[in-house]
C-alpha cells in the first residue's frame, strides 16, 4: 500500500464509489442522494483552491482503499487555525488498518500546515469512527442531540477534537 495525493482525474469516481455507498448504507453521512461526479469537480476545485489535502492510500495495483481530506470548520476568521476533516473507507476494506494510517498522515500534515484543532463530526452510533478518533487522541467535545434525521429516525452528531501543538506563533486577523 502507498499513499497518494488524489486528484480529480484519476480518483473522483473511486472517491464517489465510497462516499455514494456511505450515503446510501449508513449514516456516516448526513446525506440523502448520491453524489454526482460534477458535484466532486468543485469539491476538488475548493479542496485546492483553500489549499487543503485530499489524500489516499492505493493497494499494489493502484487501487483507492481509502481517502482522507480536511477543510472549513466555521467561515469566520477566527476559525483559521481549525479544521473539519473526514475519512471514508472503500467498504470492502474497513478494519484493516487504513483509515488508522490516512489519518495519522492527515495529522501529520494538519501539524505541517500550521492547524490548530481537527474536529471530526461523527454519528454517535458510530462506534468503529469514535473508537479509531479515541486511539488517535481525539476527545469528545460534545453532542448535537437529533442534529440530523435519516432512516426514519433522529441522529445525534458526536464532536470530536485533537488538539494540536502548532501553530508556534498564532497571528489575529
Amino acid at each position: 500500500m502507498r499513499f497518494i495525493s488524489c486528484h480529480v482525474d484519476t480518483h473522483a469516481d473511486r472517491i464517489l464509489d465510497i462516499l455514494n455507498e456511505a450515503i446510501l448504507n449508513s449514516t456516516a453521512l448526513y446525506d440523502y442522494k448520491p453524489r454526482t461526479l460534477e458535484s466532486m469537480r468543485a469539491w476538488f476545485m475548493t479542496k485546492a483552491s483553500n489549499s487543503f489535502p485530499v489524500i489516499g492510500l492505493e493497494d499494489d495495483a493502484g487501487v483507492l482503499l481509502g481517502f482522507a481530506s480536511y477543510g472549513t470548520f466555521r467561515a469566520f476568521p477566527a476559525y483559521k487555525y481549525s479544521v473539519e476533516h473526514s475519512v471514508y473507507v472503500h467498504k470492502d476494506h474497513r478494519g484493516k488498518g487504513i483509515g488508522l494510517a490516512l489519518m495519522q498522515r492527515l495529522i501529520a500534515m494538519a501539524r505541517e500546515n500550521a492547524v490548530h484543532v481537527l474536529i471530526g463530526g461523527i454519528d454517535i452510533e458510530n462506534t468503529g469512527s469514535i473508537a479509531l478518533h479515541e486511539k488517535l487522541g481525539f476527545t469528545h467535545a460534545g453532542t448535537i442531540r437529533q442534529a440530523g434525521f435519516k432512516f426514519g429516525r433522529w441522529l445525534d452528531l458526536g464532536f470530536y477534537q485533537l488538539i494540536l501543538d502548532t501553530p508556534e506563533v498564532p497571528v489575529d486577523g
